[in-house]
């Protein structure tokens, strides 16, 4: 398969096995939904009845007081006492196989190439990692929307762009499924997509 360069009259072929693969949308919900699931903190937790701090003893007798028996000063009815339903810690992580994961960036990348929404630069840096920079470069080529990635992290695009609404810089190392299908177009240098190649086969 041959994707044309942006920035020069010249293409770089690219293995079909990776890039030209039929969109599964099943795994790539499963994996999207496994992701967004283990990156929930589930740190939430309140006490019942039975952790909150307080005497075990009967308030007062059962009968003959005029009042409403009672049996816990750690009732959930009583102010302080504890929460009747109580939350409590849970991980939330799903296990996705790395067979499942690769198949899903393949397809992710398969599909933004049909829409023509992988955009390939020999390649795409700033001289000083200043925001105006960037916005007249992405402006010149009339982009907006869009995911940067390089091959090895550039501080330079990564301070320009942090700064930015919907703009954003990552190396390979640190892009997944959910990055790729946020942004309305995705930037990607040569290099970058030959090594992504040589991981997904």
């Amino acid at each position: 398969m041959e994707l044309v360069l942006r920035d020069k009259q010249n293409i770089v072929n690219v293995s079909d096995v990776v890039f030209n693969c039929n969109f599964n949308e099943a795994l790539v919900h499963q994996v999207i939904v496994s992701y967004s699931s283990s990156s929930r903190q589930g740190t939430k937790a309140q006490k019942s009845r039975s952790e909150v701090s307080g005497s075990g003893k009967k308030p007062w007798r059962q009968k003959g007081t005029g009042r409403a028996r009672a049996g816990s000063l750690r009732s959930p009815i009583w102010r302080s006492g504890g929460v009747t339903f109580a939350a409590k810690s849970k991980n939330y992580h799903q296990k996705i196989n790395k067979k499942m994961y690769r198949g899903a960036l393949r397809s992710v990348f398969s599909e933004l190439i049909r829409k023509n929404r992988l955009l390939v630069f020999e390649n795409f840096s700033i001289d000083k990692p200043k925001t105006k920079l960037l916005v007249s470069k992405l402006k010149s080529i009339n982009i907006s929307d869009v995911l940067i990635i390089t091959k090895k992290r550039d501080d330079n695009l990564f301070l320009a762009s942090r700064n930015l609404y919907r703009i954003n810089a990552k190396s390979i190392n640190i892009i997944d499924p959910m990055n790729l299908i946020t942004y309305k177009n995705i930037i990607i240098t040569s290099e970058a997509i030959k090594q992504i190649e040589k991981l997904l086969l």
